[in-house]
Parts: structure tokens; sequence; C-alpha cells
């Protein structure tokens, strides 16, 4: 398979839930494969109540890939700045590889009570992600012991073990759609994933999508007709999905939720290249783009045009999903 053109595109490793172990490694293979095949910088790994352990998962990624790298969700309950560090420069020591690092808040309401964490509102979670992100960095970064005194968290000449050199450093970006996760990653000068809203609701030459990325699913084929067969049959009607999708929705306080929420069309069938259906149905969490190539690579540039740089693509079913998004993005790079 040829690689991507000179976009930056991550996969996303499968989820661990509703599968066995075996099953699941032998899932993950397969796309930690494909993924490496296509080119693709490397795979999103989440990280919530429901998953294995994430920087487990990236051990068995770094195990199998050549080049593709874990894009591993990082979330300030689930480990201190400190054992990340540490998680991300062991994995580096061992493999002699540089891991990315994806910083999330945490959204769900129910998994933050679980851990004790729900008093933190939402903005205040970003304030935490801002102070979380800097500790991290200076304890990968640093030459020196680092001492921090801030609101959140406190160390006095703490280092880590092995820190990795400067070249393999972990790229750090987080996650967001609100004005608040906005304004967090300008001031950590990191770039920001969003599940993106239809192209024509950014402004052309508009900030808002300008040097940061977007995750998405792609069905494309060479025919539009069998795209929408491809989609439909992946996605079919789901009226239980459709339930618990409006069940998370109560349940969680993430601004990009509710603003792809108040799209989800109650007629699942309508073939717009933008499609909400798997979302609004609880088979994913980002709008898909479908059509022929053609169609898919004009959507893909009009995001492209407004200033982004980075794309993440849905978990694969199959390994010519990627061949087929390869085209859809060798459309949009046209001149």
């Amino acid at each position: 398979m040829q690689p991507f053109a000179s976009v930056e595109v991550y996969t996303t490793a499968p989820a661990s839930v509703q599968v066995d172990g075996p099953a699941f490694r032998r899932r993950l293979a397969d796309v930690t494969r494909w993924t490496d095949a296509a080119g693709a910088t490397g795979l999103l790994v989440y990280s919530d109540n429901t998953l294995i352990d994430p920087w487990l998962v990236a051990q068995f990624i770094l195990e199998r890939a050549e080049r593709a790298v874990p894009l591993v969700a990082v979330q300030p309950v689930y480990a201190s700045p400190y054992a990340a560090a540490r998680a991300a420069a062991t994995l580096t020591f061992l493999h002699g590889r540089r891991l990315h690092i994806n910083l999330v808040t945490g959204g769900s309401r129910q998994h933050l009570e679980a851990l004790g964490d729900a008093g933190v509102g939402h903005d205040e979670r970003y304030d935490r992600l801002t102070e979380y992100a800097t500790v991290l960095r200076q304890l990968l970064e640093s030459p020196r012991p680092v001492t921090f005194d801030g609101r959140y968290y406190r160390l006095q000449a703490a280092s880590i073990p092995q820190r990795p050199p400067a070249a393999l450093s972990p790229r750090l970006v987080l996650s967001g759609s609100s004005e608040r996760s906005v304004r967090c990653a300008e001031e950590l000068g990191m770039l920001r994933f969003a599940y993106p809203r239809p192209v024509s609701d950014y402004p052309a030459g508009g900030p808002l999508l300008r040097g940061n990325g977007v995750r998405l699913g792609v069905i494309a084929r060479a025919d539009r007709a069998a795209a929408w067969k491809a989609a439909h049959e992946r996605f079919p009607g789901d009226p239980m999905g459709e339930r618990r999708h409006r069940i998370v929705r109560r349940l969680t306080d993430s601004h990009w939720h509710a603003e792809l929420s108040s799209r989800v069309r109650a007629d699942g069938d309508a073939e717009d290249v933008y499609w909400l259906h798997p979302f609004g149905t609880y088979r994913t969490f980002c709008p898909y783009l479908v059509g022929d190539y053609d169609e898919v690579g004009a959507y893909l540039a009009g995001y492209l045009a407004r200033g982004v740089e980075s794309f993440i693509l849905d978990i694969p079913a199959e390994e010519d999903d990627l061949h087929h998004a390869r085209i859809a993005f060798e459309r949009a790079a046209r001149p």
C-alpha cells in the first residue's frame, strides 16, 4: 500500500470492550499492521473507565509497528504527571521510539464520580490540564530536577529515570472543542484535536481550525453508491444505540458531544457527505465523511484550506479502509 500524501494521519486503535483478551490482541495487531503499512503516523489509544490500561496497549503497538507510534490518551485523574512521564520515558528507553501523548480532561460525569472527581467543573479541568501538561513537559525535557509549586501539583527536585533524549521526547497534543480548550492549547502552544462540525460552519481564513487537527471517519469508494452501501452495512439503524446515545448525552458535559448531538438527524439515511448517523447510534464518537473519492476529497480539502494540519481516522474495520481513505486524501491534496 502506498503511504498517505503529505498530511499527518493517525488511525485509532480498537477498544477493549465486548471482546476477550486473545481476540482483542489479534484485532489490535491487525490494526497496527494496517496502520504501519499505510504509512500513517500512529494510532490513537483511548483511555476511559471502560478500557484497559493505555500504556500497556502502547507497549503492544511498539512491539509490532516499525514506524507507527501510539498516541496515548492521558487523563490527569488516572495518573499523576510524574507517573505519566515515567511511563512514557520507560517505553522510549525500551524501544528507542518517540511516543505521542494526547492530553484529555474526561467528560463523563459518571466516570468522574466513580473516581471522586465530580466536583471539578469543565473549565477547571482545563485549568488543571494546563498545569498537568506544564509539569509533564518539564519532567520529560528538563535536564535538572523539577521543582514546581502549583494549585494542583507540587514537586520538589523530582526527576524521572532514563529521561528521553531531546530527539525522542514525547510529542504532546490535547483534545477539546470548547472555548476553554482552545485557550488551553494556545497557552501551551500545542496542536489541538477536535471533533469537527460541517466544514461550512468554519469561515475561510478563520482561526478555529488553523494549525489544529480533527478526528473523523472516512468511507470512500470509486462510486458514490458503493460508498453508501458500505456505510449502511457497517452502521445500520439501531434504536437501542440511539437510546444509549441520548443517555450518554445527559451524563456528559463535553462541549463537543453536545455540539454534535444537536446536529444528529432523526433520519439516519440522509446521504450527505458529512454523516453523523454512526455517532447518533452510539457506534462511534466522531462524524464520518461518506462518498466517492472526489466528494470526500473535496470535503477534506475544505478542512485543509481552513488550516487543519492533522487527522485522526476512526478505527478501520478492514485494511482496505485505509487504501480508500488514502485515495481520498490524495484527491484532497490536488492543486
